[in-house]
Order: C-alpha cells, then structure tokens, then sequence
C-alpha cells in the first residue's frame, strides 16, 4: 500500500512539476488537489510543502527584479504571514474536515477566474494597503488549504507587473509564504521524519517535471495548454468538493 502511495505521490508532483514549468506557477496547487484525493489536506501540504520551497526558491533568483519586487510586495508578503500565523489551528483544528471542501472551490474560482479573463487593475498608490488586506486573506487560505493562489493571484495580476517580473515575483512571494506555512505544520506535529521519504520523493518528481515542462515549453503554446489545465482545475475542484461533502454529511 505504502509502495502504491509512493507512485501516485510521484507521479502527482511529475506532472505539477511539468505544469510549473511550462506555466511558471501551478505546482502546490496541483500536487494538493490531486493529493487530496487520498488524503487529509494536513497530510498533503506536509509533503508538498518541501518541493515547494526549494522550487520556488529556484524560480526567486531567476530575474534582475529582486529589490524592486520586495520593494512593492512587503505588504501583501507581511499580511500573508501574519493571516497564516493567526490562523495556525485551521488544519488540525475542529473544522478541518472542511479543508478539501475549501480547496476544491478555491481550484474551481481560481480556474474560472483564469479562463474568463477578467482584470483587476490596482493604481500604484493603492498597492500597499490592499496588499496588506489581500495578504491577510490569502494567509487565512493558506492556513487552512495549503494553497496560496487566492486572492493573490489577482492581485499580482492587477498591480501590472511586466511577465518576467511577475514569474519572479510568484517565487518570491510563494517562497515566503510556504516557510511561514512550514512553521506551522512543524508546531502542529505534521512536519516529521515520516514525510521525509515521501517528500524525497515528491522533490526528484517535481524537479523532473520541471525540466521536461521547461523543454516542452518552446515547442508547444502555453495558452492552450493552459486552458485545458485550467478546464481539468475546475474538474477536479469540484470532485474534491463534492467528495468531501458527502463524507461529511454521510
């Protein structure tokens, strides 16, 4: 049983390795979605939480945007951190049977708000306090899911940040919130010697992934790649949450 877990960890994170790769973003969210079909939410970023890190920290340095980036982003990374530290119980707590309900909507709107391309804009002098408040959203979410896409997402869309900028910025921003989010699962008891060889495991998948993503990347069009990974998001969301739902009230 532990021998077929460990393929369907590896073969969950080669694919959201590849999609990062050709994308730039889309690693936790997919490896939670698809691990969340054999697991609790808490079980699953354990083991995502360390390939997320290291290939986030991969994607920070790539790009001559860095100051600039901290510059602007302080706000939505400090709110961010502090609605993931105030919100440390909602993975263990009384509701986190509610966590795969959560998780399969946020795959759901974050999908849906991707394909129907709708644009925020955010003026400049605005940046700082919404992205405290969009920061302090995101952190709550995350606490709970694993997931950090949403709102952030948008918002880093909306403060209109050049392509290579912004595939910077997601791993700087990604990076800084999965340690916060490292720190919690260490104090809940979740982040033990027992994830180690699956996150091992999860670490060479989504690495290898990446690469084979980066290669197929200048031979195919990531927009119709991306259309289709965001139709299988909305699937799958609404499986996990129906699922959830079931055993919930079953």
């Amino acid at each position: 049983m532990f021998d077929s877990l460990l393929v369907f960890i590896a073969l969950a994170f080669l694919l959201a390795g590849f999609i990062k790769g050709v994308l730039g973003l889309g690693l936790p969210t997919v490896a939670m979605g698809l691990l969340a079909l054999t697991m609790p939410p808490g079980q699953a970023i354990a083991i995502v939480i360390v390939p997320a890190i290291l290939t986030n920290i991969w994607q920070t340095f790539v790009g001559p945007y860095l100051r600039d980036i901290m510059r602007r982003l302080w706000p939505l990374m400090a709110g961010t951190v502090a609605g993931i530290w105030l919100n440390a119980g909602l993975l263990t707590g009384p509701y986190a049977s509610y966590g795969t309900v959560v998780l399969g909507a946020l795959l759901v709107i974050y999908a849906v708000l991707g394909l129907s391309k709708i644009s925020f804009k955010v003026a400049r002098r605005d940046e700082k306090w919404i992205g405290g408040i969009v920061g302090l959203i995101t952190g709550a979410v995350s606490a709970a899911t694993g997931v950090q896409v949403i709102p952030s997402m948008p918002y880093l869309q909306a403060i209109g940040m050049e392509k290579d900028e912004l595939v910077q910025a997601l791993g700087i921003f990604f990076t800084v919130a999965t340690v916060a989010l490292a720190f919690n699962l260490t104090a809940a008891g979740l982040l033990t010697a027992a994830t180690a060889l699956p996150g091992a495991v999860a670490m060479a998948a989504s690495f290898a992934g990446m690469f084979i993503g980066q290669a197929v990347r200048t031979r195919m069009q990531p927009e119709v790649f991306r259309r289709w990974f965001l139709i299988a998001m909305i699937l799958l969301g609404l499986y996990l949450a129906g699922s959830a739902l079931a055993k919930i009230h079953g």
